[in-house]
């Protein structure tokens, strides 16, 4: 008796957003401000004159956003960027992170290594990731000042660089 051959299990749907909303959700019911940060090619629109190395930090708090939908594909709303309002749309998955400002604490995600099917922007090159991909990671880092009430403004970059990251298994 033999037995049939099986199918590969199905891989479903993307953990990111939900992921995402999840820990959204979290700051929110414990008041802390939600900031994702974006590593942007041309499928991001985002204010470009606040993009450094390809990133940018934003204020995804209810406060500091107009009409903010966390979808499965996109997240989507309005912001203002020194007093103008400017339409935000990120694919889900160009997020590398979401933290609580005042502590922190969040989860951080692989960067994007495939080009979207809009391609890299002129001059932008696609970041090669040393994390593998499905691997989660949470920020460490609690240098963020807290109090800083700027809704959209990216925060300061803490002293000493960037964002430390610990792999949890």
């Amino acid at each position: 008796m033999s037995t049939p051959p099986t199918a590969p299990a199905p891989t479903g749907s993307s953990t990111r957003p939900y992921l995402i909303r999840a820990l959204h959700d979290w700051c929110t019911d414990n008041g802390f401000t939600p900031y994702v940060a974006v590593f942007v090619d041309a499928s991001v629109q985002v204010p470009q004159e606040y993009v450094k190395n390809n990133e940018i930090v934003l204020n995804v708090g209810f406060e500091a956003t107009s009409g903010l939908k966390l979808g499965n594909d996109f997240i989507e709303f309005k912001a203002r960027f020194g007093g103008a309002a400017r339409e935000i749309v990120v694919p889900v998955d160009h997020v590398i992170a979401i933290y609580a400002r005042e502590n922190g604490q969040g989860m951080a995600f692989p960067v994007p290594t495939e080009p979207t099917s809009a391609g890299p922007a002129a001059g932008m090159p696609v970041a090669e990731s040393s994390v593998p991909r499905g691997a989660h990671l949470t920020l460490t880092d609690t240098s963020t000042a807290p109090g800083d009430d700027a809704p959209s403004e990216p925060p300061e970059p803490p002293a000493g660089g960037r964002p430390s990251l610990k792999r949890i298994k």
